[in-house]
């Protein structure tokens, strides 16, 4: 029994290790959002700080002083190396050790301010928004109807042809991407949305795969029931399957989104309008444009990754339903 208890609380301890390793990196983008320039970078031999503080204000970058119980500016050291303290509005000599340097916590939230202005935040939100909802309705239509045919159906061929679809997998996205590049610029669908969403509609092989499994663990006797009823394959499709696949459906539109959001190269190969860019090629465009500006990248990353990470959190037991591939519950 304690040998077991003893086993139980080594795993805790080794995923609660993990979780820390694959957390702090966005803790720290974070963080870092919410520094001052100054303080992004620590001076050599001082620890990371994880908690921002100032001891800083506005552009002249001086630090907080206290002096005889009030609180100042230190404007810099004079010629006889006393700091010139600004205690309201008079400036007062004082020696280093008659004051203390303030540390507070100071979350910079100008950073936030700074990024929203230096880039064109809402329209590339709406464009990437759009991309992720057709895509996403177009996959869950797409890949379910063609998935219950290969589940339910016993056409001619079916096995065969599902090979072949699983077997278009093992294709690298980089290996079609000059053909479909080069199809796609004889029809014209350069420059606009359409090789980004109009594929969506054609079905993509792990869906098809994925809910395939799902529709399999349904029992026959439901769809022989309907068929007995009257109804036929599609009415079966539409009532019956459908809304028993509700977590593996959400699964499919969770994961399709999660892509689409963080895509990057496709956008960047088809889309050639400023006004067109996404999320991720517009954070691409601000760091090159920025790089220096660590404060409002940080921030920016931080409001695309949020949402992400609130999205799976609200759906996460959905989530974990549809990954279990379960026809029905009980």
């Amino acid at each position: 029994m304690a040998s077991k208890a003893l086993q139980t609380l080594l795993v805790y301890a080794v995923l609660l290790a993990l979780s820390a390793v694959f957390i702090s990196p966005f803790l720290w983008m974070l963080s870092t959002s919410l520094k001052h320039e100054s303080r992004i970078f620590p001076k050599p031999g001082e620890p990371p700080q994880w908690i921002p503080t100032t001891a800083r204000v506005d552009a002249g970058g001086r630090p907080v002083v206290v002096y005889e119980g009030r609180e100042g500016v230190d404007l810099g050291p004079d010629e006889m190396g006393r700091h010139v303290l600004r205690i309201g509005a008079t400036a007062t000599p004082a020696w280093p050790g008659d004051f203390e340097v303030r540390q507070r916590i100071g979350l910079h939230w100008q950073n936030y301010a700074d990024a929203f202005h230096k880039m064109a935040f809402w329209q590339n939100l709406r464009n990437t928004l759009f991309i992720c909802v057709t895509v996403v309705l177009g996959t869950l239509v797409s890949c379910s109807l063609v998935a219950y045919s290969f589940a339910r159906i016993p056409w001619p061929g079916r096995d065969t042809v599902f090979i072949l679809v699983l077997a278009t997998m093992m294709l690298p996205y980089q290996v079609t991407l000059i053909p479909l590049f080069a199809m796609y610029r004889e029809l014209g669908w350069v420059g606009t949305f359409k090789p980004l969403i109009i594929p969506a509609f054609f079905g993509t092989p792990f869906y098809i795969f994925l809910l395939r499994q799902f529709f399999l663990a349904v029992p026959q006797d439901l769809s022989a029931s309907a068929r007995i009823a009257g109804c036929n394959e599609f009415g079966i499709y539409l009532f019956i399957m459908l809304p028993l696949s509700k977590p593996a459906l959400a699964t499919t539109a969770l994961f399709m989104f999660l892509f689409q959001w963080a895509d990057f190269l496709s956008p960047l190969v088809y889309l050639q309008d400023d006004r067109q860019y996404t999320l991720a090629i517009a954070l691409q465009q601000f760091q090159s444009h920025h790089e220096s500006a660590w404060g409002p990248l940080m921030a920016m990353s931080s409001v695309i990754t949020i949402p992400i990470i609130i999205l799976f959190f609200l759906t996460q037991r959905t989530f974990i339903q549809g990954i279990t591939l379960t026809g029905l519950k009980g």
